[in-house]
């Protein structure tokens, strides 16, 4: 995949599409064999902080030891670099591999962002050169053998998750939602449009669930608080965690560090590494169950 210099770069272009299709095809699957587990971190309604947490549960899985790949999908506002403090475009092997840029010895992260000449240059491409650029996010990186592949995906239903769901069927959905209706309400069509497409679904995380004042250590509930979990329950899917609202996850997002790795403790940090604890938890025993059905 080549630097972008504008936002109308690189794409689905001419040639033999159906043989180019079936070489990349071949190159998904052997990159896709190489990891156990791909997290889908999708959401109904923007501004639900689904980055973040995608940022740091891949950020506690490296740090738990696991070997972990983060992939930005969101093609017209990636915010990983920016949570992570990465800049400067990707760099490729002698067999033109892209390479993966590395947060630390366990985490890399391949972003939209990383591909632009000017990170602040609009992206302004439709639905096909999209899809072809996820593709490529797969086929093309030398992602090499994981543990976790953790997804993050712009809201909503459109062209990057379908893109997404198609190109790794067996990636397990994690829906972020917050406790208020406004977002219950689209998570809702985002777990209609996962069962449609016969998604596995490892189940829902309520994020921003209550405010913990830092000096009297008391919940406030400033934007309700227990939705995500009595969403779970009405679709018979799992509640994986509530991340509260914590000042200490602003900090962490201007300073380019997740809040789980920093040093000091806060109440967003504890509940971060809980989460990615039961998700790790919870998808081997995906796996377990899907490998037990299969045979």
């Amino acid at each position: 995949m080549s630097e972008c210099s504008s936002g109308s770069c690189g794409g689905g272009g001419g040639g033999k599409p159906s043989a180019k299709m079936q070489i990349q095809d071949e190159m998904i699957k052997s990159t896709l064999e190489k990891i156990k587990y791909k997290l889908f971190i999708m959401s109904g309604k923007g501004g639900v902080g689904k980055s973040s947490v995608s940022v740091n549960v891949a950020a506690a899985l490296a740090a738990k030891g696991y070997k972990v790949g983060l992939l930005d999908v969101d093609i017209h506002g990636p915010s990983v670099p920016t949570l992570l403090g990465i800049s400067g475009t990707l760099e490729t092997d002698r067999g033109s591999l892209i390479i993966p840029k590395e947060y630390n010895e366990n985490l890399h992260v391949v972003s939209m962002e990383s591909l632009l000449k000017d990170p602040d240059q609009a992206v302004l491409w439709r639905g096909p050169m999209k899809t072809s650029a996820i593709r490529q996010f797969i086929s093309d990186v030398q992602w090499g053998e994981l543990d976790f592949l953790v997804v993050d995906s712009p809201p909503g239903t459109g062209d990057e998750p379908m893109t997404v769901l198609k190109t790794i069927p067996d990636a397990l959905s994690v829906v972020v939602t917050t406790p208020q209706e406004v977002s219950l309400s689209d998570v809702r069509k985002s777990i209609n449009f996962l069962q449609y497409a016969k998604a596995p679904i490892l189940g829902v995380v309520e994020n921003m669930s209550g405010l913990v004042c830092p000096h009297c250590h008391q919940a406030i509930d400033l934007f309700k608080k227990g939705g995500g979990k009595d969403l779970a329950e009405k679709y018979g899917l799992d509640f994986l965690g509530a991340i509260p609202l914590d000042p200490a996850t602003v900090v962490a997002g201007d300073l380019g560090v997740p809040v789980v790795l920093l040093e000091e403790e806060s109440f967003a940090k504890r509940a971060f590494i809980e989460l990615a604890g039961t998700i790790a938890a919870a998808a081997q025993s995906s796996l377990e169950a899907a490998s037990t059905t299969n045979t």
